[in-house]
């Protein structure tokens, strides 16, 4: 369902943001359609920066970004996720005194439609979510407790998900399956997504366009298809 062509689902033009009036995103400029769109770069490149940026977590120093056409960049974070932009964090990203069944309605009380209804979807996509329902997320493995920050997610029906390294320090089939599930998602609910990724070579597999960051700035933006190994290579200064 990837339209590239289509209307932009989230714009920033000149954003920069960091921490303590220190900058480490430096004047970024992005257009996101309804497509798989990875960020990819080393550690410190700024890419968990970008998405709390993007999702409002982290206010911005300057430039201005819009979500399907409206400003938003002083909009708090509450409002950018009722409005339709998913979040799911670096690390677990769960209530771990809650029940799965209780995290995942946590997400869905932004939404129109009937808890019941999202969380059978959840299910369906993380069939393993339905057999742990009752079981405090507290308890979870890393690869179960990232399937409910991205169900959790999913539950507020987004338009725009933005996933900050999803598979970091997983076993490698939780890798594969979570890989497996960003296109599920994208081909199957329609969602546009924003996923920030080290594995550049699994990344490169499911994403329709590529953005190579670099300290803090837009090295490149490319079409999957066409970023060459050579260009990886300088944009991470290997």
């Amino acid at each position: 369902m990837s339209d590239p062509s289509g209307a932009p689902i989230l714009e920033a033009t000149g954003l920069r943001s960091g921490y303590h009036g220190i900058t480490v995103i430096k004047g970024i400029d992005l257009e996101v359609r309804n497509e798989v769109f990875a960020v990819l770069g080393a550690n410190g490149a700024g890419k968990t920066t970008l998405l709390a940026t993007l999702a409002r977590l982290i206010p911005s120093m300057s430039g201005v970004l819009r979500f399907l056409g409206e400003d938003v960049t002083h909009t708090p974070a509450f409002e950018t996720a009722a409005r339709g932009i998913g979040y799911v964090p670096q690390e677990k990203g769960v209530f771990t005194d809650l029940t799965v069944a209780e995290n995942l309605t946590i997400g869905g009380m932004i939404g129109d439609r009937a808890v019941d209804e999202r969380m059978s979807e959840v299910f369906e996509l993380f069939p393993d979510l339905a057999v742990l329902r009752n079981q405090v997320a507290g308890t979870l493995s890393g690869g179960e407790s990232r399937m409910v920050a991205c169900g959790r997610a999913l539950m507020q029906d987004p338009t725009l998900l933005l996933l900050d390294e999803p598979t970091a320090g997983l076993s490698p089939l939780y890798v594969d399956m979570f890989f497996e599930k960003i296109t599920e998602i994208h081909r199957t609910r329609g969602v546009g997504i924003i996923l920030a990724e080290q594995n550049a070579t699994k990344a490169l597999q499911v994403a329709d366009r590529v953005m190579v960051l670099s300290l803090g700035e837009a090295f490149l933006v490319e079409e999957a298809g066409n970023l060459t190994t050579e260009q990886l290579k300088e944009g991470y200064r290997i």
